[in-house]
Formats: structure tokens, sequence, C-alpha cells
């Protein structure tokens, strides 16, 4: 046990250092040198040209965003504005275009039978007494709706809202415009830079409209092109609402020139994984103008509004040379050349005919040397070797 113990401790200190051995096979030298070729593309080609990692980065991008929407439409024999259509009003990033409107007038705090059909009853035990239905709380009883149909009572706003019904849709919406007036910031590098046109002044920018190919810095977009290159088809989107979404990238290489930092526009469906939903397709939702009449009796009118959202999501990054992260991706790049060596010592040592021989030659056990002891006579010389006790070295031949 004892004498396992020791020799455990001596291969525990041994030390190991290199030994280079050439190896005369075309294959090993064709595959050593293909891999050292292949890293140093993949470092040139993409670590450092496509993915500039001789740059420090900024991706902490700070955005303010202000809209303006205009055109005019006509619905149910009314023309609309932006003030009747857009909401809110304050032309924020996120804002609805209302597309298709169903009104219920006169409402007020009372009791009335509700429209819903789940709500059907025959007596007053289908009615459950202050449990919510869909326009108010249940009373307890079932009342007379109409000359053959009975429903239970509710108390809120009457009369209750009817959504089955068919109206039109502003589809003059199509041709309303949007301008975007994006301002972004990089603080790594204090970069700032808006999405106006270089040079253009205000009657070229009021008569630009976006187009991906021949106008792509324009910031004026018309509202049934973004639906097109979202994939949308206007009408549809318009009669049952969705949320699209104007995307604004900026990756800037700032070692280049100021004027070339430019936005990309891109358009998306954001809802879209819900838009065939046979429980809440689209979009909608309700709001309500509140009044009184002459006598101080409350009511309102109670608007369920179906639009297309627009959603402007604005990213981006921005990159600077830095000697740090230059001198670590070229220390990498080095470093990993030496995966070739690796990989063409697998192969010598597993694959290829002889191993044993390569394995002879690449691991040598040497013993620690002991000197010599001192001798009153001369040094001995025997045979072709000489032993020097100034090295630890053997010199053959002499």
């Amino acid at each position: 046990m004892a004498v396992r113990g020791a020799r455990c401790l001596a291969d525990f200190l041994a030390y190991e250092t290199a030994k280079s051995v050439v190896v005369k096979s075309w294959v090993v030298g064709a595959v050593n040198r293909a891999v050292q070729l292949l890293i140093l593309c993949y470092f040139v080609g993409w670590v450092f040209l496509h993915e500039k990692a001789y740059q420090v980065r900024d991706t902490a991008i700070e955005s303010s965003v202000v809209t303006k929407v205009k055109g005019v439409g006509r619905y149910a024999d009314r023309v609309l504005d932006t003030a009747d259509y857009v909401t809110p009003e304050q032309g924020t990033a996120v804002f609805v275009v209302i597309t298709k409107r169903i009104l219920t007038e006169n409402q007020v705090q009372g009791l009335c039978p509700e429209s819903d059909t789940r709500y059907r009853c025959i007596a007053d035990s289908d009615c459950e007494s202050d449990s919510p239905a869909a326009g108010g709380l249940l009373t307890g009883r079932c009342v007379s709706y109409n000359r053959t149909l009975r429903t239970c009572e509710i108390r809120g706003w009457c009369p209750p809202e009817v959504d089955a019904v068919d109206v039109p849709v502003m589809l003059e919406a199509e041709n309303f415009t949007l301008f975007v007036k994006n301002s972004i910031r990089f603080p790594l590098f204090g970069f700032e830079k808006a999405n106006m046109p270089p040079g253009a002044t205000a009657t070229e920018l009021s008569r630009c409209r976006f187009h991906p190919a021949r106008r792509p810095l324009c910031p004026i977009l018309r509202l049934g092109d973004v639906a097109r290159l979202a994939g949308q088809d206007f009408a549809a989107l318009a009669a049952t609402g969705g949320v699209v979404g104007i995307k604004i990238s900026w990756v800037c290489d700032l070692d280049r020139a100021w004027e070339l930092c430019l936005p990309r526009y891109s358009f998306a469906r954001l809802d879209s994984s819900t838009q065939h939903s046979a429980s809440s397709p689209g979009y909608n939702f309700r709001t309500a103008k509140y009044y009184r009449w002459p006598n101080g009796t409350e009511y309102r009118t109670l608007t369920k509004a179906f639009g297309i959202r627009f959603d402007i999501l604005v990213y981006g990054s921005a990159g600077k040379f830095s000697i740090v992260p230059t001198l670590i991706n070229v220390v990498a790049a080095f470093t990993s050349i030496g995966v070739g060596s690796v990989l063409c010592d697998l192969i010598l040592l597993h694959f290829l005919k002889g191993a044993e021989h390569y394995k002879a030659h690449k691991f040598e056990e040497v013993p620690e040397a002991s000197l010599p002891r001192p001798s009153a006579g001369p040094t001995v010389l025997g045979g072709s070797e000489m032993q020097s006790t100034d090295s630890g070295t053997g010199s053959l031949g002499l």
C-alpha cells in the first residue's frame, strides 16, 4: 500500500514538457492546414468583418416617438377628421385608428332586460340575484325582452348594448397618412440622431411617401401601404381590427461617417396568433362619453370601436473601435488555431495505422537525472557516450 501511495505521489509530482515530433504524413498535414485555414477564415470573415468584434457596442438605445395621422373620412353620413378616429390624441408611439363603430346611445342607470342570449330564461329561478351579467348585475327576475323572448333583468346602463349588428367600415382610412418623428441616442457614445431625411426641405418632406425601395427614408407612411407591407388585406383588417407593428431599426457603425447611420423600417402583424380566434378575433375596445339632460339626469353614449392599433417599436445598437475587444479577439484567434494540432493528434494516435509507433515517439518518460559522484581521478570516457555534469543532457557520437 505504501509503495502504491509513493508511486501515485511520484506521478502527481511529475512534470510534462512539450515535445515536437515532425510527422511526414500529407494526410495529417493537409487536415492540420485545412483546420487552421477554416479557423482563420472564421475569425477574419465572421468575427471581425461581419460581427465587428473589434468594436465596443452600446445596445441601450434611448428613443422618443411622436406621431401624427392626417386624413378625412366619411362614416355613417358624418365626415370624420383626426380628432374623431384617432385615440389617444397625444400622438404617442401606440395609437389606434378607429375604422368601425357600434353605438349605443342615451344609456341611463336603471333596470332593463339583458340583451345577451346567454341570459334567456323561463322563470325567476333561472336568474341568480346579484350575479354579474354582460351589461350589469342580475336582479333575480325573469322579464320580457320582446313578445316572444324572456331574459334576466339587470341593473346597470339601459338599454343594454347589442353588438351583433352589421355596421359599415371606414375604408377611406386606407389613404390616411402617418408621420413618424423618431429621435434616438446612444448614451455610451453621446451619439444623437433623428429619422428625418438628410437635406430634405419642409416641402419635399410633406410630399414624400414611404416606399421600401424608392423612398426608404421618408417618415410619412400611407396606412394602406403599412398593412400591405405587413402582409395584410386592409379591408379585412379594418373590419375586425388588429395590431400592426412598425419597427424602426438603428444599427450604426460609428467608425464611419455620421450621415451613414440611417433607420430601417419593417412591418409585421403583431397579433397574428389570435386573428383567427373564434372567441376574440381582431382588436376592439369600448369607450363612453357622458352627458346630462336638462333635468340633471346623467346619460351616456357607449361606443364599441374596432380599429387598427399601431405599435411603433424602436431598437438598435451602435459600435465603435476599442483596443480591448480587439486584443481579446486576436488572442482568441491565435489560441483557436491550436485546435488543428489537437485534432491531428487524435487522428495520429487513434485512427491511423502505426498509432503505437507515433505514441512511442510522442510520449517519453524520463526519470529524474542524478549527478555522478565526484571522483579523485580523471573523467572516464566510455564507448561512444559521455555524460555531461553541467546540463544533464547527453551528447551522442563523442
